[in-house]
């Protein structure tokens, strides 16, 4: 290199994929075509969004106000556009952004991107499964809690209050955020904010109603027991769905503990493990519940039933232990009365679920002051009842489907898609991560709070929809990358690869681009990802 050249050397790392996946969904003319276009801007709203994406994507702990160092050391020309400086990325800039897409509408904005998701990308939507989560944040946040808490889908801002933590942080304030996902990818169909103290069983019938509202395609909706009450089953009954049976019911109750279940054959039995359901039987009933028609599948797992037994086992010896201690305090105790005596053995079996205290003596005597005193002593029984009936349940629930008659599923479909519930639950803990840049809000307001959530459900998508398209070109070719453990895989983690793309850099020499430590193994990963993805890594 001679005395007059002029380097300069930018990370690019794994940044140009994401950057690459954000221009192939189109975020940024969706965004820009909506806020519009202020030529008198340094920054169009887009762009800044797809900065944002950039920066939620990077795994590096920098939250959003570290937002320009972040870019300090990044090829941010070439990540975002020509012109753009990491200067202009800054408190105000963001926060007017997240202003605007606040008051465009969030809800209609995701939807907007979704869409064009699914039409580019061939989604797959015959199941999509809702669940939510909370996240707790630092700050008073002094909503007026006192507003219509009936008012689901609302034109005002949530409320930041405290309610059940999934976080498992009680003492602080939090918000909800309600996920509805597809089968096909776990990619994000629909976000929606809620506030800190929203019970799942209040909404979640109201947000399927209005999703098949804002989205026409026809969805088989999988939830878990939060979803099943007689209310939400009427509000839902235009609509197909499958949902967990809470045991909480009393006809649910009865089915699991009195239903015979049928042994399977060896042929069976090799069919269900190859669909992943080694282990599982059922049976089915038809029921009217809430005056829906619909099919309860009782199933049982036998690893899970195993582990309920165990469980069983336990509880039961430490009862046996417990009531040992109280009788040889029952047997020191003085009592007044038989009848006194009595009644405290009456509330020591009300406290006993599987054990139960029998009287086998009551002993008269006299007290050092002449007084009549009675002593009782007891013996432990198990309740053999009680003990087949919690033996009988062990493993089980059900599943009811409001698919009944010509649009009947087989009961491996049902099940299979339950199973399925955790797509959203791989969300949740995507967002939850610590090395995310929103893992625990410091935001503001809660305008501010329901845009961020907005914008980490856009991180998900873009993450869910490349890891989707990289395995299924993976599948397609039948050939595997390295995983962590060295062995090849048709099925890695997006993480994973953003980790094998550490050390990419973009030397500029004379004004020249060029990228540094590019490898074979990279390069057949980029041509596995959408085209957009190469672009950033200067291949044609």
């Amino acid at each position: 290199m001679s005395p007059s050249s002029i380097a300069e050397i930018k990370n690019i790392d794994h940044l140009g994929i994401v950057a690459g996946l954000i221009d192939e969904i189109g975020i940024v003319e969706i965004i820009n075509s909506k806020l519009g276009i202020d030529p008198r801007e340094k920054v169009a709203a887009g762009i800044l969004v797809k900065a944002i994406l950039i920066n939620g994507l990077g795994f590096v702990s920098r939250p959003l106000y570290l937002f320009s160092q972040f870019f300090q050391d990044k090829g941010i020309e070439i990540l975002l556009e020509e012109g753009v400086k990491s200067e202009y990325i800054n408190d105000d800039k963001i926060g007017r952004v997240m202003d605007k897409l606040y008051k465009y509408g969030l809800n209609n904005l995701f939807i907007e991107i979704v869409l064009s998701v699914i039409k580019k990308f061939n989604i797959d939507t015959k199941y999509s499964h809702l669940d939510a989560t909370s996240f707790h944040l630092h700050g008073e946040y002094k909503s007026d809690e006192n507003k219509n808490k009936e008012e689901e889908i609302r034109e005002r801002p949530i409320i930041i209050t405290k309610g059940y933590s999934r976080d498992h942080r009680p003492d602080l304030k939090q918000c909800v955020l309600d996920l509805i996902t597809s089968s096909d990818g776990d990619i994000p169909l629909l976000m929606r904010a809620g506030d800190g103290n929203e019970a799942d069983k209040a909404v979640f019938g109201q947000i399927l109603v209005e999703f098949k509202k804002q989205i026409n395609f026809d969805s088989i909706m999988v939830c878990d027991s939060a979803l099943y009450s007689q209310e939400n089953i009427k509000l839902i009954e235009h609509l197909k769905w499958i949902s967990r049976v809470p045991m909480t019911i009393k006809k649910a109750q009865e089915l699991v503990q009195s239903l015979e279940i049928e042994e399977i054959n060896k042929e069976e039995k090799e069919k269900r493990a190859t669909q992943n359901l080694d282990g599982y039987t059922w049976k089915e009933q038809i029921v009217n519940y809430g005056g829906i028609k619909q099919v309860w599948l009782i199933v049982e797992s036998q690893k899970r039933k195993d582990s309920d037994l165990d469980k069983l086992d336990k509880k039961l010896k430490q009862e046996k232990d417990k009531v040992e201690k109280l009788l040889k305090q029952l047997k020191k105790e003085n009592f007044e009365t038989p009848e006194q005596a009595r009644y405290k053995l009456k509330g020591i079996n009300k406290k006993l679920k599987l054990v139960e205290v029998k009287e086998v003596k009551l002993i008269e005597s006299k007290a050092k002051d002449n007084k009549i005193i009675y002593k009782m002593e007891g013996m432990s029984y198990e309740k053999p009842e009680e003990i087949e009936i919690r033996s009988k349940e062990a493993g089980r629930f059900i599943l009811a489907t409001n698919l009944v008659d010509d649009n009947k599923l087989e009961p491996s479909e049902i099940l299979k898609n339950y199973k399925n519930q955790q797509s959203c639950e791989r969300g949740f803990r995507f967002l939850k991560d610590p090395l995310f840049f929103a893992d625990s809000l410091f935001l503001e307001n809660p305008e501010r709070i329901e845009t961020m959530l907005f914008l980490m459900s856009l991180c998900l998508l873009v993450y869910n929809l490349g890891q989707r398209e990289l395995r299924n070109s993976l599948k397609r070719i039948k050939i595997g990358i390295k995983n962590q453990l060295g062995k090849l895989t048709i099925s890695p983690t997006l993480r994973w690869v953003f980790q094998c793309f550490q050390g990419i850099h973009l030397l500029t020499l004379n004004g020249v681009n060029q990228i540094i430590n590019l490898t074979s193994e990279r390069n057949f990963i980029l041509n596995c990802l959408p085209s957009s993805c190469q672009k950033y890594y200067l291949l044609s």
